[in-house]
């Protein structure tokens, strides 16, 4: 007999073959199991089991099953007919098949399992485990006094928080330029720098350059008037201012003006 299929082979009156093909005979009616001596085939089991001292458990225990289910199918034969018995038997005779069926069932599951790849021998995961750690801090633990104690310093925050408000630029316009020039130039003997009619009153650097600004459109305007003088030696140097020579003086147009 092979371990690689075994079988337990069994020769009776009418039928000489495996054990489990005349089982599903009998099941099919194909064979008359009347005529099957159930003792011979108990003898046939018992000394297949003492020969074969190495038949894996497993096998044996499903050839005694085989073995009872052909003993229980001639006792229904042997026995007076009962409808009530009849059915119950058939049921049992059905859910002893479909045990049966879900037994080859799982037996074709671990087969196709043993099939599939391993892991760590015909598949391999992937190194070592990252050891990044995440803690997640999303969730706040509060209770009511703290939530009144944080809703008070808010309170007190906006209550201290005062509104910004830049200081104040004080701007020198092109109208105070001119008239500042008008009152001075007259006064100045010869050339002087442009700067030296500014305000003085002391003033940040911002507001200084919009007051040279002021005081330079105010001296072009005088000299497109013919009230003042402007010369420059060279690029970026120093804007002199004097007042006309051979012209109209600021006092004669303040007469003609009077006039």
């Amino acid at each position: 007999m092979s371990e690689a299929a075994p079988a337990l082979h069994v020769t009776l009156e009418g039928f000489e073959g495996p054990l489990d093909l005349l089982l599903d005979l009998a099941r099919a009616q194909k064979v008359d199991i009347a005529r099957i001596s159930i003792l011979s085939l108990v003898d046939q089991y018992i000394a297949v089991i003492e020969g074969a001292r190495r038949v894996r458990l497993e096998i044996a225990a499903d050839w005694l099953v085989m073995a009872a289910w052909l003993a229980w199918l001639k006792s229904r034969l042997l026995l007076p007919d009962d409808p009530e018995a009849e059915e119950d038997a058939e049921a049992l005779a059905e859910a002893l098949a479909d045990r049966l069926r879900e037994l080859e069932r799982m037996r074709e599951a671990a087969a196709w399992l043993a099939t599939r790849p391993f892991l760590g021998r015909d598949v391999m995961a992937r190194g070592l485990p990252e050891t990044l750690v995440i803690e997640d801090r999303s969730a706040l633990a509060a209770d009511l006094p703290g939530l009144l104690r944080a809703y008070g310093d808010v309170l007190r925050r906006a209550a201290a928080r005062k509104p910004y408000r830049p200081r104040p630029r004080r701007v020198w316009t092109v109208q105070d330029a001119l008239a500042r020039l008008r009152a001075l130039v007259g006064r100045a003997p010869d050339w002087a720098e442009l700067s030296g009619f500014l305000p003085e009153a002391e003033m940040d650097p911002v507001e200084r350059r919009a007051a040279l600004a002021s005081t330079l459109v105010a001296g072009l305007e005088m000299a497109k008037t013919g009230l003042a003088e402007l010369h420059q030696e060279a690029p970026f140097s120093p804007i002199l201012l004097r007042p006309p020579r051979g012209g109209m003086r600021l006092g004669e147009e303040r007469g003609s003006d009077a006039a």
